[in-house]
């Protein structure tokens, strides 16, 4: 059965699967942003990361110190020197997480069916008993029941290095749960999130504002990802803060939809936002596991039809140690590009990643082979359809364009364009 957004000629050669993929002269449509950190920040493996298709590095300033940072983007600057290829620069805001904090950083084994406390008082030091988190009003926001997941790094799924609490009580400022899996916890600093549970942080905290006027005032970033996005508020607030200074007018926030509550106000954020980020990490905390798939399917036909560009996360988290992706993650990558995705973010993969290099490749071609059996013409048509008339003048004739590119079948739309406008 051929489906409305796939192209297959009939009949496809089951034969030609089996021939090796041919080298493209032009690199995939869909974008690939690469988080650059240790494993991925020597001007030597940056340029690696170009030359397999990494179009904008993202800084993830969650961790390291602005130093760090700076010292990383000289790197990258001197490695796009070197390519001849161009890189845009996007700063991730840390937002509202919930950290768990471990000073001793000594390993802390939780069994299943134990208790422990999750406790705002970050003198105390992490064990198996008690967690210190750097929230005071956790046990006001959380009621019995509710699920806690921590985690190192982002949301792995590996069971044997993420826990899952469940809320056994409250006793003051202190949070009684219950462990629902045996986990070793290994490191200085833990990712916590609760399910469905409002936290009452501002979405752009007061470091990220000084990320934002500081280091990303000094290199003029392109994009912000604005991490935790809830309301459109969110959006016009980072906005308001850009406007500040005359360098940021141009630079474009991407709004990381990573929770429910960010999801139910999906249609105001998707209006103020310049793109969309789908935190699939995030999200399957908060949503059942089966409905996670519908909201990638609509959240990224919302983004294509608004003409705003719709970026996938946690594709193909085992290349994180491994050089090849699982059968599933490869299909999932596939999937998004047939989805209508307009970019891959990868992030513990080439961050922390043992290959990140490889994994750029992996994802560029993957994508590459996903986008010669997507079919423009049908989505050209929903396109025009959902728009409608009038069009305006500069849409009249991009519409005009790529009507004739799918006709004659063309390989490419040359645009000659002095401000850009007319290209996007």
């Amino acid at each position: 059965m051929q489906s409305s957004h796939l192209l297959l000629e009939e009949p496809i050669r089951l034969a030609s699967i089996l021939e090796p993929s041919k080298p493209s002269f032009f690199p995939a449509m869909t974008k690939i942003i690469g988080t650059v950190g240790p494993k991925s920040r020597s001007v030597e493996v940056i340029e690696a990361c170009l030359k397999a298709g990494m179009s904008v590095a993202r800084f993830d300033f969650s961790w390291g110190s602005d130093e760090y940072h700076q010292e990383t983007l000289e790197n990258l600057k001197k490695a796009v020197k070197n390519t001849k290829k161009l890189c845009a620069i996007m700063l991730d805001t840390v937002g509202p997480e919930l950290r768990v904090l471990n000073k001793s950083e000594k390993p802390i084994a939780l069994e299943a069916d134990a208790t422990v406390t999750l406790t705002p008082d970050t003198s105390m030091e992490a064990s198996s008993e008690v967690l210190p988190i750097n929230y005071a009003n956790l046990a006001q926001a959380v009621k019995q029941g509710d699920t806690i997941f921590v985690g190192q790094y982002l949301f792995t799924g590996s069971e044997t290095t993420s826990v899952w609490l469940e809320v056994v009580e409250t006793k003051g400022q202190d949070v009684i749960c219950c462990v629902k899996n045996s986990a070793t916890l290994a490191g200085s600093l833990f990712t916590a999130q609760a399910s469905q549970v409002h936290i009452d942080l501002p979405t752009l905290t007061e470091s990220d504002k000084e990320a934002i006027a500081t280091w990303g005032v000094r290199n003029s970033i392109d994009f912000v990802s604005l991490s935790y996005t809830r309301h459109a508020e969110d959006v016009r607030a980072v906005r308001a803060h850009l406007s500040k200074y005359g360098d940021l007018n141009q630079t474009q926030i991407f709004a990381k939809i990573e929770n429910v509550e960010g999801l139910k106000h999906f249609d105001e954020i998707l209006q103020e936002a310049d793109g969309i980020i789908l935190s699939r990490g995030n999200l399957g905390i908060d949503l059942p596991p089966e409905k996670v798939f519908l909201f990638q399917k609509a959240a990224m036909y919302k983004c294509n039809m608004a003409g705003k560009p719709a970026v996938v996360t946690r594709v193909v988290d085992s290349m994180t140690n491994t050089p090849r992706p699982t059968r599933a993650e490869a299909t999932d990558v596939a999937n998004a590009v047939l989805d209508g995705a307009d970019a891959i973010l990868l992030g513990a993969e080439t961050l922390r990643g043992l290959f990140p290099v490889d994994t750029i490749s992996t994802v560029g071609k993957i994508c590459s082979e996903a986008e010669k059996v997507y079919n423009q013409s049908v989505y050209f048509k929903k396109t025009v359809k959902f728009v409608g008339e009038p069009m305006s003048h500069l849409e009249s004739i991009a519409s005009s364009a790529v009507r004739a590119a799918i006709k004659v079948k063309a390989s490419v739309i040359v645009v000659f364009t002095s401000s850009g406008r007319a290209a996007r």
